[in-house]
């Protein structure tokens, strides 16, 4: 069982489902099974009520998300500015570590003499964190890089 919490136990879903029952109590009975913002902005274009509270709910679920990329981005960003060397390189050292481990544990893989397997549970656990991990560092870099400049 996975310790993900449900989209409707999140920040932006707990927000959605009070403001979609409050704007239209049926779509908010709608999204109680959506189960993520992608799933919840398609239900409500399929929904029939008024495009003017359509547009509302959509805005609503783009500004929180948007709001919690700016703060996570902007933890990363105290990150980087404190003083402590494992909060400046917790993330890089994240990313060396799974980029060895994935490696090792591909090649150890793909040499039939060595009686190593990844099971399939395994590589695609792995698969997620990796790509997880990697967008999160690069895309982190990337966003930090663009509010530098637009400071400038």
């Amino acid at each position: 069982m996975s310790d993900k919490k449900k989209f409707k136990d999140s920040t932006v879903g707990k927000l959605l489902f009070g403001a979609a029952s409050m704007i239209n109590p049926t779509l908010g009975g709608i999204l109680q099974g959506v189960v993520s913002p992608k799933e919840a902005i398609a239900e409500i274009t399929k929904a029939d009520i008024p495009a003017e509270e359509k547009i509302k709910l959509q805005q609503l679920i783009y500004e929180q998300q948007n709001k919690e990329m700016e703060s996570i981005t902007s933890r990363w960003q105290a990150d980087a500015a404190s003083d402590s060397w494992m909060s400046k390189n917790v993330r890089p050292l994240v990313l060396v570590w799974c980029i060895v481990i994935f490696s090792l544990a591909g090649i150890l893989d793909s040499v039939e003499s060595i009686p190593f397997n990844i099971g399939a549970t395994w590589n695609d656990t792995f698969e997620k964190v990796m790509m997880a991990v990697v967008l999160a560092y690069f895309g982190g870099r990337s966003g930090e890089k663009i509010g530098n400049i637009l400071k400038k």
